[in-house]
């Protein structure tokens, strides 16, 4: 029986001990949970976390730290903590340790510390130090708080505060602060020293304190309600720019800007106001003198002698313009100002470019509003306006003073040629003369020993040789005489059709078969006074020299015809003198010739023929004696278009006894139509252009066919004729009156040449039926023509 009470007491203490064994792994299990959530929180609580042993050396820190830091684990624990201090903290630490240990907390310390990539950061730590049972020193324990940012933020608003109090205090403006009672409560330095008064008499006085005198800027008195604190106190609302004057107590007067801003309690009514104050007395004085300046400027930019124009630089828009502008150019003032300079040159882009770099003197062709080209002389002044590059441009219109220098110019090396050639006259007829005096001996001995050697046939047929050289010779010598104008003549009066027509059927042996020759007489001419055998000579050398540029097949025009210069055209021709002649005229078909070749065309010895083909004085000699028989000779050629010689005879009277008699003024045609002119030769254009003026009509000038179709499509009229020369670059003048006929079904056209219609015709230039006029023409000639083709 006590054995069996025995077992049960055993078995139940077995129970009890499993329940124990079962309650232990239960808690254990539980601790076990316990501290990995507690670790977890420790490794990663927001704070960092460290502990220290009785040496300052680490024992434990968390994840947070290690993060903070930059460092592992094991490259921290032993290691001392000031190890990882910036060297100007590492003693103060050394220092305090001790002291720390001692109080038994750490409460708010900072320390600079080295992050392992070299970064400072600054760390504020609070803990409290552990010991044992004996209370001996055991570890710290520390949490720290990384605040680099927030002492960067304190120190920035610090230096913010004393940045904004400097600012106010010692700023470039007056600044108060006035209480509702309108007493100055504040008063930085500017004001002290804006007001005549120093801080401690400034403070505590009325803003319209009797220490002052307040007035308007024009000196008439300031009314109350207009007062910057009584606008601010009754409406609530800041004031900006009230402008008034004072008078200091030292007498000086001021003229002051004021701006004032409410200032609210914490119920939201008004209780201060602060004003900031501008002293504004230099720049009103400055207003005045820069008003008075503008309207002197205004004054001498409406009344300048030259067109003034204010221009942007990038845009070239035209900001303003003066009187003379728009007299200069036709536009209006309004009209000028919706433009650019661009708008006004021929030339747009270099004129945009020359806006641009700082051009400060250049010379530009302009037009003006009726499509008339100007010569001018622009002048720039560049400088800054309202913050933008822009440009001052005086317009000096140079167009007479370029024709003059065109055509001084244009006299001095005709000038300079008549001399050259009246040089080479002198030496030419000196030499002939002399080469004359031998040749006649030499030809004299020659027949005389041609008579002795007659049985002698070797003999004689060396001396024909000897005499045919002489004889050709002589035949130069006479060349030269004629070009040097000395040669024995015979002038009588003469009809010029039947001395052309008595030499026909020689010219057509000169020239040879292959070449046609047509003869083109004028009826009804005046005789002229001329030795027949200069006529002779002068159309058996121009018919040479043509048959010469004739490859092959081709045609030689002999023309006459009755022509009449004023002394209107005689003005702008040099060479012609007014009266009634005679022309004749030369052209063919050949090769033409380049200006270069022109030049020198009558100078002697001159040729573009080989060696033994010619000998230079066919064309001098024919300048010669067209100059011994007071004629004018002109040439008009171009490569690959032909050559026409025109020679200008004077008609012969009694009255004049060789001389041109003197053509009466008759009525010249007018009109008024509206023309484009297009010709190449600038000094043509020029000319023409104003003899169509003066004539009445309107004139659209161009200067090359491309030029001309532009402006035809951009006239806002209507063209009534076209007037073109025929020979052009880029395009003839059919091609280009057949292109303006598609735009303008009705025009008329007169075109105007060098070369005779004849040959302009052989060319294929001109239909049948189209109206022509040669170069050069007079003004009633001109003005004749266009009636004849405007009324037609």
């Amino acid at each position: 029986m006590q054995a069996k009470t025995t077992y049960e007491e055993l078995e139940k203490r077995v129970q009890e001990l499993e329940k124990i064994e079962s309650e232990y792994v239960f808690f254990k299990e539980a601790l076990r949970d316990s501290e990995d959530s507690f670790k977890r929180l420790f490794e990663n609580v927001p704070l960092g976390y460290q502990s220290l042993d009785e040496n300052g050396c680490f024992i434990v820190v968390n994840q947070t730290w290690l993060d903070a830091l930059g460092y592992r684990e094991e490259e921290i624990i032993g290691k001392s903590f000031a190890d990882f201090l910036h060297p100007d903290w590492r003693e103060h630490f050394k220092e305090n340790f001790p002291r720390f240990k001692a109080i038994g907390e750490i409460l708010g310390v900072e320390f600079e510390m080295v992050r392992k990539n070299g970064d400072l950061i600054l760390v504020s730590f609070t803990g409290k130090i552990s010991r044992d049972t004996k209370g001996d020193f055991r570890q710290t324990h520390c949490v720290f708080q990384d605040i680099t940012e927030r002492k960067r933020h304190e120190e920035e608003l610090r230096m913010a505060r004393e940045l904004t109090a400097r600012i106010i205090e010692d700023g470039p403006v007056a600044i108060t602060l006035v209480d509702s009672g309108g007493k100055i409560v504040f008063a930085n330095r500017h004001a002290e020293r804006l007001f005549g008064l120093e801080k401690n008499s400034l403070e505590g006085l009325g803003y319209n304190s009797s220490e002052w005198f307040i007035e308007d800027v024009d000196g008439s008195p300031f009314p109350e309600e207009r007062l910057p604190f009584r606008q601010v106190m009754s409406t609530g609302q800041p004031v900006y720019n009230v402008q008034h004057a004072i008078t200091r107590p030292d007498a000086a007067r001021k003229i002051l800007s004021i701006n004032g801003a409410p200032l609210h309690d914490v119920h939201g009514k008004v209780d201060r106001v602060v004003f900031v104050i501008l002293d504004i007395t230099e720049r009103k004085q400055a207003e005045i003198a820069l008003k008075e300046s503008e309207e002197k400027y205004r004054l001498l930019f409406n009344l300048g002698v030259d067109a003034m124009f204010l221009v942007h630089n990038t845009t070239t828009q035209i900001l303003e313009c003066n009187a003379k502008a728009s007299q200069l150019f036709g536009y209006t003032p309004q009209e000028l100002l919706s433009m650019k300079m661009m708008d006004l040159s021929t030339t747009p882009e270099e004129t945009r470019q020359a806006c641009q770099h700082n051009a400060s003197q250049i010379e530009r062709i302009y037009r003006k509003k009726g499509g008339d080209c100007i010569s001018v002389e622009v002048t720039s002044t560049h400088f800054e306006l309202k913050h933008r590059a822009a440009h001052i441009s005086v317009i000096r219109d140079i167009t007479e003073q370029k024709r003059l220098e065109a055509e001084k110019q244009n006299l001095q090396i005709q000038l300079n040629h008549a001399q050259k050639m009246e040089s080479i006259g002198r030496l030419a007829g000196g030499v002939a003369h002399d080469f004359n005096n031998m040749l006649g001996a030499i030809l004299g001995y020659v027949e005389l020993a041609m008579e002795e050697a007659e049985d002698n046939h070797d003999l004689h047929a060396d001396l024909k040789e000897i005499q045919t050289a002489a004889q050709r010779s002589a035949d130069l010598t006479k060349q030269l005489l004629t070009f040097a104008r000395k040669q024995t003549i015979s002038p009588r009066k003469l009809d010029l059709n039947d001395t052309v027509e008595s030499m026909l059927n020689m010219l057509r042996r000169l020239i040879g078969e292959d070449i046609d020759l047509v003869w083109k007489p004028s009826t009804h001419l005046q005789p002229v006074k001329m030795d027949p055998s200069q006529i002779d000579q002068l159309l058996a050398n121009l018919c040479v020299n043509a048959r010469d540029a004739i490859a092959k097949v081709g045609k030689i025009t002999i023309e006459t015809a009755a022509v009449a210069f004023d002394q209107e055209f005689c003005s702008a021709h040099h060479g012609y003198l007014p009266g009634e002649y005679i022309l004749l005229t030369v052209s063919d078909d050949g090769c033409g010739m380049d200006q270069s070749t022109l030049a020198h065309i009558f100078e002697p010895f001159f040729t573009t023929k080989e060696r033994s083909k010619g000998t230079g004085l066919g064309l001098a000699s024919v300048f010669g004696l067209v100059k011994q028989n007071d004629g004018v000779i002109n040439v008009y050629s171009e490569p690959g278009q032909g050559t026409t010689f025109k020679i200008y005879l004077p008609a012969y009277s009694i009255k004049s006894d060789g001389m041109a008699e003197k053509t009466p003024e008759l009525p010249v045609e007018h009109g008024n139509e509206t023309i484009l002119l297009v010709e190449d030769e600038s000094a043509i254009l020029g000319m023409t252009t104003r003899m169509l003026e003066k004539l009445g009509y309107t004139v659209v000038a161009a200067a090359t066919p491309g030029e001309a179709i532009r402006l035809a499509h951009d006239y806002q009229g209507e063209i009534d004729l076209l007037m073109t020369d025929v020979v052009m670059p880029e395009m003839n003048g059919r091609e280009l009156a057949k292109n303006l006929l598609s735009h303008y079904p009705d025009l008329k056209r007169l075109f105007m040449s060098g070369y005779t219609s004849n040959v302009i015709a052989h060319h294929g230039v001109l239909d049948e039926g189209v109206h022509f006029i040669q170069k050069p023409f007079s003004k009633k000639d001109l003005g004749n023509k266009l009636r004849e083709v405007l009324e037609g």
